[in-house]
C-alpha cells in the first residue's frame, strides 16, 4: 500500500466507500491520519467502522480538516459537499491527489498521466505493456485497474502509469506528471461541466500542474487538442511532443491495434516510451505482442471468414467513428441510451458500413439518421441484431458492436453489454439455430 507518515495527525473526511474510497481510508489510517468516512450503504460503512469515525461529512464541522476525499463519481457541480467544504476552506480532493502529496516519500520514480475523451484505457495499457517489455518496474492505475494507493510502492526507477478522467483531474491540485498525455478532446460528460470549453479546460489542467522540464505529449486528431498543445508549447518551449501517426510504419503487424485511432494511440505510446528512454528494438516488437483490452476493439471470434468485434466501450459517436473506419465492410450494431441526437462524427466512415442494426432506446433515432446512407434493420435487442448481422455477413466482413451510446437502457454498464455480445456470438456460432441465451448481467432482457 502507498502511504506516508506526512498524513500523521491530519484529519480527512472520505465520502464514498467503493474501491477507491476504501483504499483511501486504508492509506490515510496507515499513515496516521484521523479519518471520518461515510457512504449511503450501511454495508460499506461497516467495512471502515473499526478504523474510522463513521459520519456524513455534510453534517459535521470541517474546520481544521486537511481535505474531503471523494469518489470521481461524485458530481461536484451538483453535490452539496462542494459548497459545504468550501464554507470551511477545505479542499475537495481524490485519491490521485493523495498520491501526489506523498510522492516525495516514495522511492524515486516517474509518473505518466494519460487523459483524453477516447483511447485513454488502450493507451495506458499499451504504455504499461511497453514498460514491462523494457524491464522497467511499472504499475498501472487511476481510472483503470486497481486503485493506485492500494498497490505496493515501486522500487527506485519505477513508473506509475495513470489513466486520468477529467473527474480525477478535477480532484487533484498538485499532480506534476513527469510525462502528461492528452490524446483527444470531444464533447462528453457535459452534464458535469458548464459547457464544452469547461470540459476541455479540465483536461488542460493536467499540463498546467506540471513543472519545468517535464514532458507534454499530444495527439493531433482534433482542433481542441491542437490548440491546447499550442498554448502549452508557447509556455514551455522544447518540452512538448506532437505524436505523428503517419511517421509510425508497421501497423499491419499489430493485430490488437488496428484502425486509425489505434495508430494514434500507438504513436502516443511510442512517444511516451521514447521519453522514458525505451529503445525501438524494445517497443516495436512489444506493439505486436500487445493484447487489447476487453470491450475496446476486442476480437471475439473468427467464424466462416467473418470477424466479430466487441467495441462496447464506444459510448459516443466520436469513439465509434474510428472503429468503423478500421475495416472496409462492417455490419454495425449500434444504439443504446443516446448521448447526442446526431451521428455526424461517424459520417466519414459510412462508406465502410454494409448495414446497420439498431438497438435500444436510440434505435428509432438512429434508423432515421442512418436510413439515407445504408440499409438499416430495426433489431431492438442485441441478440436479434447479432443473429441478423451474422446471417447477412459474407467472408471478409466484420460484425461489430460499437454502440455510440451509453448502455443504461438495457444493460448495467458497457462491460455487461460487451459480455452479452461475446456470449451471444459464442452461442450462435456453436449453434446457428439456437435461441437467444438468457443474459444475467443485462437489464430489461431475458
Amino acid at each position: 500500500m502507498l502511504t506516508s507518515t506526512r498524513f500523521a495527525g491530519q484529519r480527512f473526511a472520505v465520502l464514498g466507500l467503493a474501491r477507491s474510497g476504501l483504499t483511501s481510508v486504508a492509506s490515510l489510517v496507515a499513515g496516521g491520519a484521523e479519518v471520518t468516512a461515510w457512504d449511503a450503504r450501511e454495508d460499506a460503512r461497516d467495512k471502515v467502522a473499526d478504523v474510522a469515525t463513521v459520519a456524513d461529512p455534510l453534517t459535521i464541522d470541517l474546520a481544521g480538516f486537511a481535505g474531503v476525499v471523494v469518489s470521481p463519481g461524485v458530481p461536484l457541480n451538483r453535490h452539496p459537499i462542494a459548497a459545504h467544504a468550501a464554507a470551511f476552506g477545505v479542499p475537495v480532493i481524490g485519491d490521485i491527489e493523495l498520491l501526489a502529496q506523498i510522492r516525495a516519500d516514495l522511492p524515486p520514480h516517474r509518473v505518466v498521466g494519460i487523459t483524453g475523451t477516447n483511447g485513454k484505457s488502450t493507451t495506458t495499457a499499451l504504455v504499461h505493456h511497453l514498460c514491462r517489455a523494457a524491464g522497467l518496474p511499472v504499475r498501472m492505475g487511476g481510472n483503470i485497474g486497481l486503485p493506485v494507493l492500494g498497490e505496493d510502492a515501486l522500487p527506485p526507477g519505477g513508473v506509475y502509469v495513470l489513466e486520468l478522467s477529467s473527474y480525477q483531474i478535477d480532484l487533484t491540485r498538485s499532480l506534476a506528471c513527469d510525462i502528461a498525455v492528452l490524446i483527444n478532446v470531444s464533447p462528453d460528460h457535459l452534464d458535469r461541466y458548464d459547457g464544452f470549453d469547461a470540459y476541455a479546460a479540465s483536461k488542460e489542467r493536467l499540463f498546467t500542474m506540471q513543472s519545468a522540464g517535464q514532458r507534454a505529449i499530444f495527439g493531433q486528431g482534433d482542433p481542441v487538442t491542437r490548440a491546447i498543445a499550442t498554448r502549452i508549447a508557447a509556455q514551455r518551449a522544447g518540452e512538448v511532443t506532437i505524436a505523428a501517426p503517419d511517421a509510425l510504419p508497421g501497423q499491419a503487424d499489430w493485430p490488437s491495434l488496428q484502425g486509425p485511432h489505434n495508430l494514434e494511440n500507438a504513436a502516443i505510446a511510442v512517444a511516451v516510451a521514447q521519453a522514458l528512454g525505451i529503445d525501438e528494438d524494445v517497443w516495436r516488437p512489444a506493439l505486436a505482442s500487445f493484447v487489447g483490452l476487453p470491450h475496446r476493439m476486442e476480437r471475439v471470434a473468427l467464424a466462416d471468414g467473418v470477424l466479430f468485434i466487441n467495441d462496447s466501450k464506444a459510448t459516443n459517436p466520436a469513439s465509434t467513428a474510428p472503429a468503423l473506419a478500421a475495416y472496409p465492410r462492417v455490419h454495425w450494431i449500434c444504439g443504446g441510451l443516446p448521448k447526442t441526437d446526431t451521428l455526424g462524427e461517424c459520417a466519414p466512415a459510412f462508406g465502410h458500413v454494409v448495414g446497420a442494426y439498431v438497438i435500444g432506446e436510440a434505435g428509432p433515432l438512429f434508423a432515421e439518421l442512418l436510413g439515407p446512407y445504408m440499409p438499416v434493420v430495426r433489431s431492438e435487442m442485441l441478440c436479434d441484431a447479432v443473429r441478423q448481422a451474422m446471417i447477412a455477413a459474407q467472408p471478409g466482413d466484420v460484425v461489430m458492436l460499437s454502440p455510440a451510446c451509453a448502455s443504461f437502457d438495457q444493460f448495467r454498464d458497457f462491460e455487461a453489454r460487451g459480455d452479452a455480445f461475446r456470449q451471444i456470438v459464442t452461442m450462435l456460432i456453436a449453434d446457428r439455430d439456437a435461441a437467444c441465451p438468457p443474459l444475467p448481467n443485462s437489464e430489461g432482457m431475458t
